[in-house]
Protein backbone atom coordinates (compact mmCIF):
# COMPACT_ATOMS: atom_id res chain seq x y z
CA UNK A 1 0.00 0.00 0.00
CA UNK A 2 2.34 2.92 0.70
CA UNK A 3 4.30 1.82 -2.37
CA UNK A 4 1.24 2.31 -4.10
CA UNK A 5 0.85 5.91 -2.56
CA UNK A 6 4.69 6.79 -3.22
CA UNK A 7 4.27 5.96 -6.82
CA UNK A 8 1.11 7.90 -7.01
CA UNK A 9 3.26 11.42 -5.33
CA UNK A 10 5.96 10.83 -7.88
CA UNK A 11 3.46 10.49 -10.92
CA UNK A 12 1.65 13.39 -9.45
CA UNK A 13 5.07 15.52 -8.89
CA UNK A 14 6.66 13.96 -12.09
CA UNK A 15 4.82 16.81 -14.55
CA UNK A 16 5.81 19.96 -12.50
CA UNK A 17 9.66 18.57 -11.87
CA UNK A 18 10.06 17.85 -15.79
CA UNK A 19 8.64 21.11 -16.83
CA UNK A 20 12.08 22.40 -19.03
CA UNK A 21 13.95 25.49 -17.89
CA UNK A 22 13.63 27.68 -21.36
CA UNK A 23 17.26 28.76 -22.78
CA UNK A 24 18.00 32.79 -21.64
CA UNK A 25 19.61 35.62 -22.14
CA UNK A 26 20.32 37.13 -18.97
CA UNK A 27 21.59 41.25 -19.22
CA UNK A 28 22.15 44.19 -17.33
CA UNK A 29 21.08 47.58 -18.20
CA UNK A 30 21.88 50.88 -16.94
CA UNK A 31 20.60 54.55 -17.58
CA UNK A 32 21.19 58.26 -15.89
CA UNK A 33 18.61 61.25 -15.43
CA UNK A 34 20.01 64.57 -14.53
CA UNK A 35 17.67 67.78 -12.91
CA UNK A 36 19.03 71.00 -10.74
CA UNK A 37 17.44 70.32 -7.50
CA UNK A 38 14.86 72.55 -6.05
CA UNK A 39 15.41 71.45 -2.41
CA UNK A 40 17.28 72.47 0.65
CA UNK A 41 18.24 71.00 4.29
CA UNK A 42 20.55 73.50 6.38
CA UNK A 43 21.89 72.17 9.70
CA UNK A 44 21.69 75.11 12.17
CA UNK A 45 21.82 75.76 15.63
CA UNK A 46 23.97 77.48 18.83
CA UNK A 47 26.76 75.58 21.18
CA UNK A 48 27.23 77.88 24.38
CA UNK A 49 29.75 77.18 27.03
CA UNK A 50 29.41 78.50 31.17
CA UNK A 51 30.41 77.73 33.96
CA UNK A 52 27.07 75.74 35.41
CA UNK A 53 24.76 74.08 33.79
CA UNK A 54 22.24 76.17 34.41
CA UNK A 55 23.93 79.19 32.67
CA UNK A 56 24.72 77.14 29.76
CA UNK A 57 21.31 76.19 29.34
CA UNK A 58 20.21 80.06 29.88
CA UNK A 59 22.15 81.07 27.69
CA UNK A 60 22.16 78.76 24.49
CA UNK A 61 17.96 78.94 25.08
CA UNK A 62 18.14 82.53 24.68
CA UNK A 63 20.70 82.77 21.59
CA UNK A 64 18.84 80.10 19.91
CA UNK A 65 15.21 82.35 20.36
CA UNK A 66 16.92 84.88 18.32
CA UNK A 67 17.78 82.12 15.66
CA UNK A 68 14.41 81.07 15.54
CA UNK A 69 13.24 84.47 15.30
CA UNK A 70 15.16 85.34 12.03
CA UNK A 71 14.42 81.97 10.24
CA UNK A 72 11.13 83.15 10.87
CA UNK A 73 11.92 86.26 9.56
CA UNK A 74 13.05 85.12 6.28
CA UNK A 75 9.67 83.41 5.39
CA UNK A 76 10.73 79.75 5.88
CA UNK A 77 7.37 78.43 7.69
CA UNK A 78 7.60 76.73 11.60
CA UNK A 79 6.34 73.03 9.66
CA UNK A 80 9.93 73.83 7.79
CA UNK A 81 12.22 74.08 11.23
CA UNK A 82 12.32 71.24 13.12
CA UNK A 83 14.87 70.55 16.13
CA UNK A 84 17.08 67.65 15.57
CA UNK A 85 19.45 67.58 18.27
CA UNK A 86 19.34 69.09 21.63
CA UNK A 87 22.44 68.33 24.42
CA UNK A 88 23.85 69.35 27.95
CA UNK A 89 27.40 67.85 28.42
CA UNK A 90 29.62 68.34 31.16
CA UNK A 91 33.14 69.57 30.36
CA UNK A 92 35.98 67.73 31.89
CA UNK A 93 39.72 68.47 32.37
CA UNK A 94 42.43 66.27 30.65
CA UNK A 95 44.12 63.31 32.59
CA UNK A 96 47.79 64.46 32.74
CA UNK A 97 48.24 61.62 35.20
CA UNK A 98 46.36 58.06 35.57
CA UNK A 99 45.65 58.96 39.37
CA UNK A 100 44.02 61.81 39.24
CA UNK A 101 40.22 61.90 38.87
CA UNK A 102 38.87 64.05 36.08
CA UNK A 103 37.24 67.67 36.90
CA UNK A 104 34.14 69.45 35.60
CA UNK A 105 34.99 72.68 34.35
CA UNK A 106 31.96 73.98 32.98
CA UNK A 107 29.09 72.71 30.36
CA UNK A 108 28.09 72.82 26.97
CA UNK A 109 24.64 73.47 25.89
CA UNK A 110 23.77 72.58 22.04
CA UNK A 111 20.68 73.10 20.10
CA UNK A 112 20.25 72.37 16.42
CA UNK A 113 17.87 72.50 13.87
CA UNK A 114 16.97 70.88 10.41
CA UNK A 115 15.52 74.21 8.29
CA UNK A 116 14.28 72.70 4.68
CA UNK A 117 13.92 75.35 1.98
CA UNK A 118 11.64 75.21 -0.54
CA UNK A 119 13.18 77.63 -2.95
CA UNK A 120 17.05 76.87 -3.12
CA UNK A 121 17.75 80.80 -4.25
CA UNK A 122 17.14 81.80 -0.45
CA UNK A 123 20.07 79.42 0.79
CA UNK A 124 22.90 82.26 0.68
CA UNK A 125 20.57 84.78 2.43
CA UNK A 126 19.59 81.92 5.12
CA UNK A 127 22.64 81.60 6.35
CA UNK A 128 23.87 84.86 6.37
CA UNK A 129 20.92 85.78 8.48
CA UNK A 130 21.66 82.72 10.69
CA UNK A 131 24.94 83.79 11.03
CA UNK A 132 24.00 87.46 11.81
CA UNK A 133 21.46 86.15 14.75
CA UNK A 134 24.11 83.87 16.48
CA UNK A 135 23.69 80.78 15.10
CA UNK A 136 27.44 79.33 15.63
CA UNK A 137 26.99 75.32 14.69
CA UNK A 138 26.37 74.82 10.96
CA UNK A 139 26.70 71.52 9.76
CA UNK A 140 25.52 71.12 6.29
CA UNK A 141 23.72 71.73 3.36
CA UNK A 142 21.70 69.39 1.77
CA UNK A 143 20.41 69.14 -1.78
CA UNK A 144 17.45 67.18 -3.32
CA UNK A 145 14.85 66.93 -5.54
CA UNK A 146 10.99 67.00 -5.30
CA UNK A 147 9.89 65.09 -8.07
CA UNK A 148 12.95 62.29 -7.61
CA UNK A 149 10.18 59.40 -8.37
CA UNK A 150 9.22 60.64 -11.66
CA UNK A 151 12.88 61.13 -12.73
CA UNK A 152 13.45 57.31 -11.39
CA UNK A 153 10.52 55.92 -13.46
CA UNK A 154 12.42 57.74 -17.02
CA UNK A 155 15.45 56.37 -16.10
CA UNK A 156 13.93 52.73 -15.49
CA UNK A 157 12.12 52.78 -19.02
CA UNK A 158 15.68 53.71 -20.10
CA UNK A 159 17.59 51.39 -18.35
CA UNK A 160 15.18 49.16 -19.62
CA UNK A 161 15.93 50.15 -23.26
CA UNK A 162 19.63 49.42 -22.57
CA UNK A 163 18.95 46.01 -21.80
CA UNK A 164 17.12 44.78 -24.70
CA UNK A 165 19.82 46.69 -27.18
CA UNK A 166 22.14 44.76 -25.29
CA UNK A 167 20.04 41.10 -25.38
CA UNK A 168 19.13 42.06 -29.58
CA UNK A 169 22.72 42.36 -29.95
CA UNK A 170 24.05 38.75 -28.06
CA UNK A 171 20.82 37.16 -29.72
CA UNK A 172 21.89 38.09 -32.77
CA UNK A 173 25.36 37.40 -32.86
CA UNK A 174 24.09 33.79 -31.54
CA UNK A 175 22.13 33.34 -34.14
CA UNK A 176 18.63 32.81 -32.04
CA UNK A 177 15.40 34.54 -31.21
CA UNK A 178 15.27 37.31 -28.60
CA UNK A 179 11.75 35.97 -26.76
CA UNK A 180 9.62 37.76 -24.10
CA UNK A 181 11.59 38.68 -20.93
CA UNK A 182 11.20 35.83 -18.14
CA UNK A 183 13.21 37.73 -15.48
CA UNK A 184 13.28 41.32 -14.27
CA UNK A 185 15.16 42.79 -11.07
CA UNK A 186 16.43 46.40 -10.27
CA UNK A 187 19.92 46.36 -8.79
CA UNK A 188 19.03 47.55 -4.89
CA UNK A 189 17.38 50.47 -4.17
CA UNK A 190 17.43 53.28 -6.30
CA UNK A 191 19.14 55.92 -4.90
CA UNK A 192 17.48 59.32 -4.24
CA UNK A 193 18.94 62.21 -5.44
CA UNK A 194 20.33 64.05 -2.16
CA UNK A 195 24.11 65.55 -1.30
CA UNK A 196 25.46 67.40 1.47
CA UNK A 197 27.71 69.60 1.58
CA UNK A 198 29.84 71.98 4.27
CA UNK A 199 28.79 75.35 5.25
CA UNK A 200 31.52 77.62 6.03
CA UNK A 201 30.54 80.92 8.07
CA UNK A 202 31.54 83.91 6.74
CA UNK A 203 30.85 87.76 7.35
CA UNK A 204 30.43 88.16 3.36
CA UNK A 205 27.26 87.18 1.99
CA UNK A 206 27.59 83.27 1.28
CA UNK A 207 27.55 81.56 -2.61
CA UNK A 208 26.15 78.71 -2.67
CA UNK A 209 26.21 76.84 -6.20
CA UNK A 210 23.77 73.45 -5.78
CA UNK A 211 25.28 71.87 -9.65
CA UNK A 212 22.71 69.29 -10.50
CA UNK A 213 21.85 65.51 -9.44
CA UNK A 214 22.49 62.54 -11.45
CA UNK A 215 20.19 59.54 -10.06
CA UNK A 216 20.90 56.03 -11.58
CA UNK A 217 19.33 53.13 -11.87
CA UNK A 218 20.66 49.51 -13.02
CA UNK A 219 18.67 46.92 -13.95
CA UNK A 220 19.05 42.55 -14.43
CA UNK A 221 16.78 41.01 -17.20
CA UNK A 222 16.28 37.59 -18.25
CA UNK A 223 15.37 37.07 -21.75
CA UNK A 224 14.28 33.67 -23.33
CA UNK A 225 15.80 33.04 -26.64
CA UNK A 226 14.62 30.88 -29.56
CA UNK A 227 15.87 28.88 -32.54
CA UNK A 228 15.55 30.91 -35.49
CA UNK A 229 12.90 29.30 -37.93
Amino acid sequence: MRCLVAAACLALASPALAQPVPPSISVSGQATVSAAPDLAEIEAGVTTEAKTARAASEANAKAMNDVLAALKGTGIAPKDVQTSQISLQPQMTSRNNSSASPQITGYRATNRVSVRLRDIAKIGDTIDALVASGANDIGGIGFSVSQSSKLLDEARAKAMEDAHRKAAIYAQSAGVTLGAPLNIAEDGAPPIAFRRMDATLAAAPTPIAPGEQTLRVSVHVSYEIKPKP
